[in-house]
């Protein structure tokens, strides 16, 4: 068994209070599974709330303030630690985060901007600059914080098996200048090539194809049914109604077909950042 990696305290609100669980449940003389006795709730979860990765449910809140008399330590703080795990994202997106870190695989599909995973940070910050032009800056280096951080899903050891589907206009469309641009395409190649991941592109000439109509995110999980996240300008909805999964599970399927095959995909995407590369020197 390979020795366990204590949460550091200090590097968040959620961490801190992941490794305070830890510390009172472990003074206790309680495993994982004793302390979630009871509950609706299981050890893994409790696992990853410890580890500061997800955060935790009121009802699980209570029931530990009850197991470990804590005063109701863990439910006076369960909203304040919430609001800290969802810092620098939409209401409505909120909760995505700590799903794909959750989920045994993501795949996106994404016809209007680079997924948020594969975005350097030059490209989030122009996006968070010119979505909302009216906010303070604050806002938006909050923003880019918070995707740096869902990026951080591609360290981990036990990350999900991923799965992304882009329009070429997408790569065709220079939102940075050239070298940025370049980067930003270096960037995806790198991260699906040392993730074992796998990308297609939808070619420009197809005219009209499956899900033409907005982005789309489909996860599954180990322990909990599938779950679709789909968005607009300025809302985002998740889905689990059974019938609908379906219904965007056989879309996705259909687009996939579509779309060039992974080896062209990426083919093609270095022929762009070689472009971008090239048209940044003559600039020079």
């Amino acid at each position: 068994m390979s020795p366990r990696k204590d949460t550091d305290p200090a590097a968040s609100v959620p961490s801190f209070y992941g490794a305070e669980l830890r510390f009172l449940r472990e003074s206790a003389g309680l495993t994982l599974d004793q302390l979630v006795e009871g509950s609706f709730r299981g050890a893994p979860l409790l696992s990853r709330i410890e580890r500061g990765e997800l955060g935790m449910p009121m009802d699980l809140a209570i029931h530990i303030d009850k197991r470990l008399k804590t005063g109701g330590f863990f439910q006076r703080h369960c909203d304040e630690v919430q609001k800290a795990r969802r810092a620098g994202h939409a209401p409505y997106f909120a909760d995505i985060p700590d799903m794909e870190k959750s989920a045994t695989t993501i795949e996106d599909w994404a016809p209007f901007v680079i997924p948020g995973l594969l975005q350097t940070e030059a490209y989030m910050r122009k996006l968070c600059e010119t979505a909302k032009p009216w906010e303070e800056p604050e806002s938006a280096e909050e923003k880019v914080s918070a995707r740096l951080k869902r990026a951080e899903i591609w360290k981990r050891k036990e990350r999900p098996y991923y799965w992304a589907i882009l329009r070429e206009d997408l790569i065709r469309r220079s939102v940075l200048p050239p070298a940025g641009m370049a980067e930003q395409l270096e960037h995806i190649l790198n991260v699906i090539r040392s993730t074992q991941s796998v990308l297609q592109i939808v070619p420009e000439s197809t005219a009209t194809h499956p899900l033409m109509h907005g982005l789309a995110k489909v996860m599954t999980f180990p322990d909990a049914p599938p779950l679709i996240y789909v968005e607009g300008e300025f809302t985002g909805q998740s889905i689990d109604y059974p019938t609908l999964v379906t219904s965007y599970r056989r879309s996705y399927d259909l687009l996939r077909a579509a779309a060039l095959s992974p080896k062209a995909s990426l083919a093609m995407i270095e022929e762009a950042a070689r472009g971008y590369r090239d048209e940044a020197q003559q600039r020079e």
